[in-house]
């Protein structure tokens, strides 16, 4: 008798159960149904969407999701195959990193090392900057005869190309297919000859060239790295060439100087900020201003250089023009 009564008991509950689950998934198709059709999916989201009931309980739409989950995921999948599709072309192999890197240190190789310059691509021809930039380019060369490097690019970049050319010096260059500025769409730099600058796919073969280029293999190698003012790419540069400085990637066995061109205070907050992280503990005391030499400007960075490998005052022979704050009041106010 117990036991007849236990299975009555418990085929009464299941009934029970089946009842209300039917009557809430009745309650849910009817709740569901008229949003669905005020509110279609949009275009292309294959997550499944939280909806709302009239009555402002938030229900998942779980049922639709994993009816079309595995057209979602296959539709997923054909989407990675045609993403790596058409990544293909550009990236094949690392062997073309390889042998980009390879071009760039046989160009440094054919035109030797020397002073390399990071700057913005955006400043015109006639900004003060420019001339201040042209005008140092032309008087390193000079002092230390040896090539200028830069990413032989508009702005500072042609500023330094212009400089080193008036001083007669050799000029290289590591250009790259999009630069900020005019002669974007150009592969091709519009005045130098082919044999002394190389386009550029990969940015890392860009920076490792440019490394490259400011290297010392010996003594008499007479190189410097030049930061003028600049963006986010000259930033970027600016960083990575002062971490392998820090890192002893460069100059571990032949210091490299490395000169920051504060011009009209024009890095002064960033030098705040890096005195705000020695306060924080996340930059040792003193290690910044150990790895590069701020200067204010030309005559500075001319006397610094020649300090620094020993230059005679009697080849100290400086053509620093000073008309150029004049120039750049003249323009601030223009």
């Amino acid at each position: 008798m117990a036991a007849t009564a236990a299975s009555l008991v418990g085929s009464g509950l299941s009934s029970q159960l089946r009842l209300a689950r039917s009557s809430r998934a009745g309650r849910l198709h009817r709740s569901c149904c008229p949003l669905s059709s005020l509110h279609p999916p949009w275009p292309g989201q294959g997550a499944p969407r939280l909806v709302r009931s009239s009555g402002g309980r938030p229900w998942e739409s779980a049922v639709a999701a994993s009816a079309n989950a595995p057209r979602q995921q296959q539709q997923q999948q054909l989407g990675e195959h045609e993403a790596a599709a058409a990544m293909e072309p550009e990236r094949s192999s690392p062997r073309e990193v390889r042998a980009e890197m390879a071009r760039c240190f046989d160009l440094v190789r054919r035109l030797g090392r020397g002073a390399v310059y990071l700057g913005s691509s955006r400043v015109p021809a006639t900004h003060p900057h420019y001339l201040q930039a042209a005008e140092l380019a032309r008087e390193i060369a000079s002092l230390l005869d040896c090539t200028t490097w830069s990413g032989a690019g508009p702005g500072l970049m042609d500023a330094a190309t212009q400089g080193a050319l008036e001083a007669g010096k050799p000029v290289g260059g590591f250009k790259i297919g999009k630069e900020a500025g005019e002669w974007t769409t150009s592969n091709f730099h519009p005045y130098l000859p082919s044999e002394s600058y190389l386009t550029c796919r990969f940015f890392s073969a860009r920076k490792h060239g440019l490394v490259d280029a400011a290297m010392r293999n010996c003594p008499t190698d007479r190189t410097a790295v030049i930061a003028l003012p600049g963006g986010i790419g000259t930033m970027d540069e600016l960083f990575e060439m002062m971490t392998l400085i820090q890192l002893e990637r460069i100059g571990s066995t032949l210091p490299v100087p490395f000169l920051l061109l504060n011009y009209d205070s024009y890095y002064s907050k960033l030098l705040e900020f890096l005195n705000d992280c020695e306060e924080w503990g996340t930059v040792a005391p003193g290690e910044v201003a150990s790895l590069w030499k701020v200067c204010n400007g030309n005559h500075e960075a001319l006397e610094y250089l020649a300090h620094f490998y020993n230059v005679p005052v009697a080849e100290r022979n400086y053509c620093v023009s000073p008309r150029l704050n004049q120039q750049r009041t003249s323009h601030t106010a223009s």
